[in-house]
């Protein structure tokens, strides 16, 4: 079944659904306390499992309502290397962790049997995800990332992306990472307000590096920021826009500073946000994913959907 609907998504002329905000979700939303953002330490709890299961059925459900498939995440963002040592976790409790949130998918998309479904493996950065503390070259960051990566490969993920990427060389480091073990991999970067990543490389240069390599990413995403701070960059007529596949945009309109220093949760206008995805897809003709990132739930998925999937836009596949 992963290896056709993989293709489905890759050939996708109408795209798919994502998630939401997963971990604004279940602080916010359903009260729980994730440690460093750790959705993955909910897994082999009886109220965390519900609580995951009860937010990835809701959009499921949309995918199912709208007709079309879902990309379900593995809750595994912070679940890599630099972040689970800092949790006290070695190699193999960290492998364990991601096999563990890669088994909890599969039951997950097996309960959905009428929604095409790929299982993505998340990654998050090494660091912070809105600010840059070091840059790892490129080798540092493959090697930082390749416990994960080759745990996510063997649990049997269709795909792994790299979420809230801050700087290139990262980015370079987990596609890397990817390719040796044979996962099709999805980069997807993070901008500030003024469109251009916490590194202060712009969006087209870092894509552009990126492209380089000898097996590059199946296509790119931006995340974690309002489609106002991005939206302009896009032009059809430009070869690094069409390679954009996926938007996952945050909520709220405030920068990536603010929303560190917020105690609640900005949820911004999901009609809103759905009108914005709506004018901002008609500038990507490979987008194949729509989600959403911080502070967004089944609402403004739910908008972006009546906006992205119903206007008949074809959508042309990468060759």
């Amino acid at each position: 079944m992963a290896p056709t609907a993989l293709s489905g998504l890759i050939e996708t002329r109408r795209p798919w659904l994502a998630d939401g905000g997963l971990e604004t979700d279940l602080i916010y939303n359903r009260g729980f306390d994730l440690p460093d953002f750790a959705a993955f330490t909910l897994l082999g709890d009886a109220r965390g499992e519900a609580a995951l299961g009860d937010y990835f059925d809701g959009f499921l459900s949309l995918a199912r309502a709208n007709g079309t498939g879902f990309v379900l995440d593995t809750a595994t963002w912070r679940a890599g290397q630099v972040w689970g040592e800092r949790m006290g976790l070695d190699h193999a409790a960290i492998a364990t962790a991601n096999a563990r949130a890669t088994d909890f998918a599969r039951t997950l998309r097996d309960r959905w049997p009428d929604v095409p479904t790929v299982i993505n493996g998340v990654i998050g950065p090494a660091g912070d995800g809105y600010r840059i503390d070091q840059e790892m070259s490129a080798w540092h960051a493959r090697m930082a990332h390749a416990v994960q990566i080759e745990a996510l490969a063997l649990a049997g993920v269709d795909l792994v992306t790299a979420m809230t990427m801050t700087y290139v060389t990262e980015a370079i480091g987990i596609a890397g990472a990817a390719a040796a073990v044979g996962l099709p991999c999805v980069i997807s970067f993070t901008v500030e307000t003024d469109g251009r990543l916490p590194s202060g490389q712009p969006l087209d240069e870092a894509i552009y590096d990126v492209e380089q390599l000898e097996t590059p990413p199946l296509w790119y995403m931006v995340n974690c920021a309002h489609p106002e701070h991005f939206a302009h960059l896009f032009d059809p007529a430009q070869d690094w826009t069409q390679r954009i596949g996926g938007l996952r945009a945050n909520a709220s309109r405030a920068s990536h500073a603010v929303l560190d220093s917020m105690t609640s949760l900005d949820d911004g206008d999901p009609q809103d946000f759905g009108a914005l995805y709506g004018a901002v897809a008609q500038a990507l003709p490979n987008l194949r994913l729509i989600g959403g990132c911080c502070g967004t739930d089944h609402r403004h998925i739910s908008a972006a959907g009546e906006t992205c999937l119903h206007h008949g836009t074809a959508r042309q596949a990468r060759a």
